[in-house]
C-alpha cells in the first residue's frame, strides 16, 4: 500500500513547521508505512507514555525534541513519571535516578503538555468523547478509552505517541477503523452469581482471565446482571491489557459500542464462545498470587492510579483503625485525584491508619522499594501480574477489604467465601 500525505503533512515532513515537527513527522510516516497505512488522520488528543524514565535513550529523545522547540498540536496529557517530586526521598530512590527522571519530566512539560502525571487520564475533565480519534499510550488508558469511553486509539508505543501529539496526526489503522472494532470472542458470564459480580475483586480476576484467553480477538462480555462502576471497568481493562494484548472489549448493554449483542459483533457471528464459570475464575484468581507464605511487608494500591471514589471507599474501610506497624501501606494516585481526596477529608483517615501516599509515579516504574521489602499484597491484577518480574518480589492478590484486614493483622488473610460456590 502507498501512504498518501496531505499538503500539510508534506510541509511538516519538509521542515516548514520547524525541526521538531519534521523529526516527529518523519518517524510517524515511517511507522505508518511499516503498518501499511494508506493515510494519516487528525487526532483530538494524545497521552504520552514515554514520560517514564527507563534510561538514557528515552531521556535523550525527549531532550532532543525539546531542544528543537517541540510543541504539541493537540491537548496532551502525561503518563506517570519516574519520580514523585515531593516524596521520593522517603524511599530508596537513588539520587542520580531522581535527577535524570526529573530532567525527562521537564523536557515533556516544555512541549506545552498538561502535567497530569497519571496512568489514568480518563479520570480528569478533559478526557475524550465517544468517537473521537486519539493517540494514547499506556495499556490501561488505551483499553479504557476504547472500551468504556468509545474513543478510538491503537496501542501506541513509547516515543511514537509524542510524535503523534506534535503533528496532530496518526496512522489510520487498526482500532481507528470501525470494522476492526467488531467483537470476535464471546464470553458468557450469565452463570456467575450476582453477589460475585457485585464484588470489586471479580473484575480484575475476570480481566486477567480475558487477557489469557482472548489472544488477538476482541472479547465481548455478555450475561452481566449488574452495571459495573467505572472503577470496576478500569480494573477489568487494566488486567486484560496486562496478561494479554487486549486494547478493546465490549460489555453488552453497558459499554457504548455494545448496546446489543448484535451491535458488539457488528452483525457477525462470534468466532468462538466460552462459558465463563466460577471454577475458571477461581483458577485465574489463584494465578495472581505468587507466594505460599502469609508474610506481608507492604500493601500496594493504585495500579492504575486511585480515583476519588476509591479514596472514599478506602477511607471508609480504614476509619478508626490502624495498620500493623510491621506493614507498610502505600496508595499511588495522581496529584489531581489526591488533591480532591484531601479536600474531601479522605486523606486524613488514611494518614491516621498509617498509610503513605505517592503521586505522579508508579511503584512499577521507579526504584523506590528497599531490599528488605519482599512480600507484597495488592487488589490490582495488573500490579500482581507485573510485580514478580519487574520488582522481583512475592505477591498476594486480594480484595480491597482483604488488603486492609491483612495490613491490620500483619499477615496475608483473605475471605474466599464468594469464590467457593
Amino acid at each position: 500500500m502507498t501512504l498518501t500525505l496531505t499538503n500539510k503533512d508534506g510541509e511538516m515532513l519538509r521542515g516548514d513547521h520547524g525541526a521538531a515537527t519534521k523529526m516527529a513527522m518523519s518517524i510517524l510516516v515511517r511507522m505508518a508505512e511499516v503498518a501499511n497505512a494508506e493515510e494519516l488522520i487528525d487526532i483530538t488528543s494524545a497521552h504520552i507514555d514515554s514520560t517514564v524514565y527507563i534510561g538514557e535513550a528515552g531521556l535523550e529523545f525527549a531532550e532532543r525534541l525539546a531542544s528543537l522547540g517541540a510543541k504539541v498540536a493537540v491537548p496532551t496529557t502525561l503518563n506517570v513519571s519516574g519520580l514523585d517530586e515531593q516524596h521520593w526521598q522517603e524511599w530508596a530512590v537513588p539520587s542520580e535516578w531522581a535527577r535524570q527522571a526529573h530532567r525527562q519530566m521537564l523536557a515533556y512539560q516544555s512541549m506545552g503538555t498538561i502535567p497530569t502525571w497519571t496512568c489514568a487520564p480518563y479520570q480528569i475533565e478533559t478526557r475524550p468523547a465517544f468517537g473521537q480519534q486519539i493517540a494514547w499510550g499506556e495499556s490501561n488508558a488505551i483499553i479504557f478509552a476504547n472500551s468504556v469511553i468509545g474513543a478510538r486509539t491503537e496501542r501506541y508505543p513509547d516515543l511514537f505517541d509524542i510524535c503523534c501529539a506534535i503533528t496532530g496526526r496518526a496512522p489510520n489503522i487498526g482500532l481507528h477503523i470501525t470494522e476492526n472494532r467488531a467483537g470476535g470472542l464471546l464470553l458468557n458470564v450469565k452463570d456467575i452469581p450476582e453477589n460475585l459480580q457485585l464484588s470489586d475483586d471479580f473484575y480484575p480476576v475476570l480481566g486477567h482471565f480475558i487477557g489469557n484467553t482472548a489472544h488477538d480477538q476482541i472479547p465481548v462480555i455478555d450475561g452481566m446482571c449488574i452495571v459495573p462502576s467505572e472503577d470496576q471497568l478500569k480494573a477489568l481493562g487494566a488486567a486484560a491489557a496486562s496478561s494479554g494484548a487486549v486494547a478493546l472489549f465490549h460489555m453488552v448493554s453497558i459499554t457504548p459500542e455494545a448496546p446489543t449483542h448484535e451491535a458488539a459483533f457488528q452483525g457477525r457471528h462470534p468466532q468462538k464462545t466460552i462459558k465463563v464459570t466460577t471454577e475458571l475464575l477461581r483458577e485465574s484468581r489463584r494465578q495472581l498470587t505468587r507466594t505460599d507464605s502469609e508474610r506481608l511487608d507492604m500493601v500496594v494500591l493504585g495500579s492504575p492510579h486511585f480515583s476519588l471514589a476509591e479514596f472514599k471507599q478506602l477511607a471508609r474501610l480504614v476509619a478508626g483503625k490502624q495498620k500493623n506497624p510491621s506493614v507498610k501501606f502505600l496508595v499511588t494516585s495522581s496529584r489531581a485525584m489526591t488533591q480532591l481526596a484531601r479536600q474531601a477529608g479522605f486523606i486524613d483517615a488514611l494518614t491516621a491508619f498509617g498509610a503513605q501516599l505517592t503521586v505522579d509515579t508508579c511503584i512499577l516504574t521507579t526504584p523506590m522499594l528497599p531490599p528488605e521489602i519482599k512480600y507484597l499484597m495488592t487488589n490490582s491484577a495488573k500490579f500482581a501480574y507485573y510485580a514478580p518480574g519487574l520488582l522481583e518480589r512475592k505477591i498476594a492478590f486480594g480484595s480491597l477489604k482483604d488488603c486492609v484486614n491483612s495490613a491490620i493483622e500483619g499477615k496475608v488473610i483473605r475471605d474466599d467465601s464468594l469464590w467457593e460456590n
